[in-house]
């Protein structure tokens, strides 16, 4: 540890200032915090450093830090939010990073604000004149949450890059696919009326049990008709997670509504997924006294998938020693794939330990991961080509 001080300081400082996004507004909080230590940092580093305030929520921001000058180059990303804590379930502060069992624990140490540190570790080990394309470091607000910081940088058509590498807990290996997730609200509208006689009301829970059985069903063709052996799950999965229907068992219930996720696999696409879903609902319920509505409960994350051929991937298995997998689980990697670059998914942390009480990130994971961050640059930043 006493090798890398600076590495160590700068990961108990993000860890100390909260940065929780949430869809809930009592966990919420702004992200500035961290985006103004990364400036500063950047700023001592050489880096020229943009803040980006968010549209709809200026008390959050993205950040683009550049070092050279040119076209193509590298993206090393993170998102600076966290998920809220289990308040009570920490054997450790969250908010103090904590070494023990040769662990490094806090929220977010893991998931993923300690990559930051860990690439601008990377960072300074370079000469900026010997940067021949530029590196940059994209810090994200609301991954957790709403994706906006990710849509904002798509809106704005910004960064551009050749190549960008997010650091989210791959255990060091590389990942160049993963599923993508929507989450779809069906609401049906009925009529109340009194248990006794079924010709007095219209009961939406009983349509919400046709609604359910179609979208099982669809579940089932979707899994016969798209397959890829590279996923531990190798279909897409459909999951009804949350019903909600009526207040009383003698009256017909008035209204119900199901929530439920759709995880779909590289090469399928949310608005055709949307539109397959309203036509089926359409044909379900026509004739029907019911009224229904979809609706998302999210924009929704695009799966991804960049090629086995791409440099980025090569390189990183290169680096790295493991071919590159697919994960279940979504990350902003479409949202850079949209502006143009080739986008891989490669950090120190597991991804068992994310979103857990006593999240950790292992000590003997930071030196590799710099060094890994080290050849990266040096192939996409200061090499020819």
């Amino acid at each position: 540890m006493a090798q890398l001080p600076d590495l160590l300081s700068r990961l108990t400082e993000l860890v100390a200032v909260p940065s929780m996004s949430s869809v809930s507004p009592e966990f919420d909080t702004s992200n500035r915090g961290v985006i103004a230590l990364l400036a500063e940092w950047l700023n001592d580093a050489g880096f020229s450093v943009e803040e980006l305030p968010l549209p709809h929520q200026p008390d959050k921001a993205n950040l683009i830090a550049t070092l050279g000058k040119g076209s193509g180059g590298l993206v090393l990303a993170g998102h600076t939010d966290t998920v809220p804590y289990d308040q009570g379930r920490w054997n450790h502060d969250p908010f103090s990073l904590t070494e023990a069992e040769g662990r490094l624990y806090g929220l977010g140490i893991c998931d993923m604000k300690g990559f930051f540190a860990l690439a601008i570790e990377a960072a300074s080990r370079f000469d900026p004149a010997r940067l021949k394309r530029p590196l940059l470091i994209l810090a994200t607000a609301d991954e957790e949450s709403s994706m906006e910081g990710a849509q904002a940088l798509v809106d704005l058509g910004r960064p551009k890059a050749r190549y960008a590498v997010i650091g989210e807990p791959t255990g060091l290996r590389p990942v160049n696919a993963h599923k993508g997730i929507m989450m779809e609200a069906v609401h049906l509208s009925g009529r109340a009326g009194h248990s006794s006689d079924p010709a007095l009301g219209v009961n939406a829970l009983e349509g919400m049990h046709k609604v359910l059985g179609d979208l099982l069903a669809w579940r089932d063709q979707l899994q016969a008709t798209h397959h890829d052996p590279q996923f531990k799950v190798p279909v897409p999965t459909l999951n009804p997670g949350h019903i909600h229907g009526g207040d009383n068992p003698n009256r017909i219930c008035g209204s119900c509504e199901l929530h439920f996720d759709l995880r779909p696999l590289p090469g399928m696409d949310l608005e055709a997924l949307r539109h397959t879903l309203d036509q089926r609902l359409q044909r379900l319920l026509d004739g029907s006294e019911l009224g229904w509505e979809r609706r998302s409960l999210f924009g929704g994350t695009p799966p991804m998938h960049t090629a086995a051929t791409s440099a980025v991937v090569r390189e990183a298995q290169r680096l790295t020693g493991h071919v590159p997998e697919a994960v279940a689980f979504g990350t902003e990697g479409p949202y850079f794939t949209q502006l143009g670059m080739e986008t891989l998914i490669l950090g120190p942390g597991d991804i068992a330990q994310a979103h857990q009480p006593d999240e950790y990130l292992a000590l003997d994971r930071l030196r590799p991961m710099v060094d890994i961050l080290e050849g990266l640059i040096h192939g996409f930043c200061c090499e020819d080509g």
